[in-house]
C-alpha cells in the first residue's frame, strides 16, 4: 500500500513551513540545505533542499524552488478533513491569514462544512468536515 505525502516547492519553505505549523499544529522535523551537499554553491547554501514537517497530523514535505519558477496552477488542492466544525473553522481562518478566501466555510448539502482557500503561499487547500449521516 502506498502512503501520499504532499511534497510543496516554496520560494521560502522555511517561513511557509513555520506558518503551517502555527496554522494548523505540529512541527517541523528536519530540515537539510543545499549547504550540506558537497561541492554547493556559496548563494545557495542556505537554501533549503528538503524540509520535513508534520502540520495537523499530516505530513508535509517542502524545498526551495532553485532551480525554475514556481507556478502553481489550479489544478490541485490540497485537503483537509476534520472531526469537528470547531476545528475546520480554526484552521481555515488560520490558513486564510494573508490570503484569500475562494469559498468560504459553510454547510454543504451533502453534510459536511466545505470551503476552499489560496493561502498566502498560493497554495489551495479544501477544508471539509466528515458528512454526517
Amino acid at each position: 500500500m502506498a502512503k501520499l505525502t504532499p511534497y510543496i516547492f516554496s520560494e521560502d519553505a522555511k517561513a511557509q513551513a513555520a506558518f503551517y505549523t502555527s496554522a494548523l499544529g505540529g512541527e517541523i522535523l528536519s530540515v537539510k540545505t543545499f549547504g550540506e551537499l558537497p561541492g554547493s554553491q556559496e548563494e545557495m547554501k542556505d537554501k533549503v533542499l528538503h524540509l520535513s514537517l508534520v502540520a495537523g497530523g499530516v505530513p508535509i514535505y517542502m524545498s526551495d524552488s532553485m532551480f525554475q519558477s514556481l507556478d502553481r496552477g489550479n489544478g490541485m488542492h490540497l485537503t483537509l478533513t476534520f472531526d469537528s466544525d470547531a476545528e475546520a473553522h480554526e484552521a481555515f481562518d488560520r490558513l486564510s491569514k494573508g490570503g484569500k478566501v475562494v469559498d468560504p466555510l459553510k454547510p454543504q448539502f451533502w453534510g459536511a462544512l466545505f470551503g476552499v482557500i489560496e493561502d498566502k503561499y498560493g497554495v489551495l487547500w479544501q477544508v471539509t468536515t466528515e458528512a454526517s449521516a
